[in-house]
């Protein structure tokens, strides 16, 4: 069944927003439903859990929520507007047994993937929120992809992803993800930058609103290579590549040394951030945003967000895990929809006058 479009806004689908359950053996569905709980933050949201009903009838049991309530379906003509509505993924069998990741946990993980992402290129969802999920346990299942930015981005083959982590005071981007240290230097070319750079500027217009936004770009090598001195990327291409931007009139400044750019408090003057490498941006990020970061894969046709944290088994079913950081990715699941519909009106603002 394909969702129709909002009256008045062909472009753009329903809003609806789609959220994965995860690995259910981990805090996935806990954060979940603290997150959903309080019902100030969906009041006007149509809500699509990918699951199975006795997933979170269970963790309701353990979290004391009895006065949660949801709508399971089979399908999505039977979803309900501005409610909490949960698709019976009735394709994978076993049970819930927290903090033990299992093949019954990935497998369902895996589905709830893929049916979501099904939705997002039909156009029947806005967004989509991941919950956590075992990279490892999704892999024994025949999980093809390095993790959840990668399944998302082979779903747009037009499009130019980015893994952006987002905090209140800081956005920061990475030109190679999940790739062993030892091939950053291969995977970190002239080209991967300066398309990861170009993606990081237009969402920070599109995604954020920031008409002029300004960006710093970190350094390859210690100390951004000390003028050739450990290393020479950054004498070599980075910097010509920085200026080429500046050239264009885009506010970009670098290449910067890591451990300065947030030893000094300067990140805090800058619209975005284009890291390396992983570790390079995770770091400072979960240092300064663990509660409350969100993972954000931009530069797509859909919106996708998830919490920057993972599975945390050791907490599952403990009702001891913190819901921040999943809320938060809730919320800017929301403000993106919201930018973008804003964005596509203006446009079309711009066309009749």
């Amino acid at each position: 069944m394909e969702i129709e479009p909002e009256s008045g806004n062909q472009d753009y689908p329903v809003n609806i927003i789609g959220v994965t359950c995860g690995d259910c053996n981990g805090i996935g569905p806990e954060v979940i439903l603290k997150t959903f709980m309080d019902k100030r933050l969906i009041k006007d949201q149509t809500i699509l859990i990918y699951g199975q009903p006795s997933i979170f009838t269970q963790y309701m049991k353990i979290l004391n929520a009895r006065e949660f309530r949801f709508n399971t379906i089979n399908s999505l003509q039977e979803i309900k507007r501005k409610k909490i509505n949960l698709l019976n993924l009735q394709d994978v069998e076993g049970k819930v047994e927290p903090g033990t990741p299992s093949v019954y946990s990935g497998r369902l993980a895996k589905l709830a993937l893929e049916r979501s992402g099904d939705d997002l290129k039909k156009g029947r969802i806005s967004a989509v929120v991941t919950a956590p999920v075992s990279k490892e346990n999704l892999s024994k299942n025949g999980f093809a992809f390095p993790g959840q930015t990668e399944f998302f981005s082979s779903l747009d083959p037009e499009g130019k992803p980015l893994m952006l982590l987002v905090s209140e005071e800081l956005r920061i981007g990475l030109t190679t993800g999940h790739v062993p240290i030892g091939e950053v230097t291969k995977v970190c070319t002239p080209d991967k930058v300066r398309e990861k750079l170009s993606t990081l500027l237009e969402s920070l217009r599109k995604d954020f609103g920031i008409a002029k936004p300004k960006v710093g770009v970190m350094g390859l090598n210690p100390h951004a290579g000390e003028n050739g001195k450990i290393g020479t990327e950054e004498v070599d291409w980075l910097a010509p590549l920085i200026e080429e931007f500046r050239e264009n009139h885009n506010l970009v400044f670098g290449p910067i040394p890591s451990d300065g750019l947030f030893g000094s408090g300067q990140f805090k003057s800058l619209d975005g951030i284009l890291g390396m490498y992983h570790d390079q941006a995770l770091i400072p990020f979960k240092t300064l945003a663990f509660e409350s970061g969100v993972n954000c894969t931009v530069g797509l046709s859909f919106i996708r967000t998830s919490p920057d944290h993972g599975t945390a088994f050791s907490l599952a079913g403990k009702n001891k895990a913190s819901a921040s950081s999943f809320r938060a990715a809730f919320n800017l699941a929301n403000d993106l929809i919201h930018n973008r519909k804003e964005g596509i009106n203006s446009q079309s603002d711009l066309g009749k006058k």
